[in-house]
């Protein structure tokens, strides 16, 4: 069925995060000594160096080095100018106020949504696997990488909640736009996007989560936000037939 693995993603998403939110509260009660963070954020540790190892190898795949380089300066330079890093944290920081508003004390208690909305929907969004998984939707109706990405993402948005709250489940959302708008674009698409190009993309897409594991684990402040449409930029190249 065109566009079920899209679906699915962001019920487990919803799922996943409403899960975690749930016994966390319920184990908060319980825990004098904060043992559930600093689990966390081992854990989370563990998972930024496995999304830098997926970054790696990802972006290893790439056969064209110079068109790659050219789409980060190019998707960098369009980032930029559009800003989507402070639209996204705005749009956080926005759904942040509206929850905590007519809360007296939230110093301990304030949701960082910004970070857990903007920092789960690119770990969700860049990944080479929404990309092949929503053009294999949208192209040929099989939907079985989606479904295995569900799986990861389900554990990923679980752990992810744990810390940083509820602004993970609202990941959700931008997971099925970006997945959906991709699926839907492919059928206008079917003689731009060749094996070559896609590799592109996925090559460059790698880049980004390498860039978000490397934020995760050394709290750098790679903009990985405003690098998005890089992934976009080897589509031109296939359309002028250099790719």
């Amino acid at each position: 069925m065109y566009g079920l693995g899209v679906i699915v993603n962001g019920l487990v998403i919803v799922g996943a995060s409403f899960a975690a939110l749930i016994l966390k509260k319920f184990i908060m009660k319980f825990d004098k000594n904060n043992k559930v963070e600093k689990i966390s954020d081992t854990i989370m540790s563990g998972l930024a160096l496995c999304i830098i190892y997926m970054g790696i190898s990802g972006a290893l795949e790439c056969q064209h080095v110079l068109i790659c380089i050219i789409s980060m300066v190019v998707g960098g330079l369009i980032g930029e100018l559009i800003d989507i890093d402070k639209g996204l944290n705005s749009l956080g920081d926005k759904i942040e106020e509206k929850l905590n508003k007519g809360k007296t004390d939230v110093s301990k208690e304030k949701v960082s949504i910004s970070q857990g909305f903007v920092s789960a929907s690119l770990l969700f969004c860049v990944g080479a696997m929404a990309v092949v998984g929503a053009l294999n939707s949208g192209l040929f109706g099989n939907n079985d990488t989606l479904f295995a990405k569900s799986a990861l993402d389900g554990v990923s948005s679980f752990l992810f909640s744990l810390t940083m709250g509820i602004g993970v489940l609202l990941s959700a959302v931008a997971v099925f736009l970006y997945e959906g708008i991709i699926a839907c674009g492919a059928f206008l698409l079917k003689g731009v996007l060749s094996t070559a190009v896609i590799t592109e993309m996925n090559a460059v897409g790698s880049l980004l989560i390498l860039a978000l594991g490397i934020n995760m684990i050394l709290k750098a402040n790679i903009k990985v936000a405003n690098l998005l449409p890089a992934m976009f930029v080897p589509i031109i190249f296939g359309i002028i037939g250099m790719i």
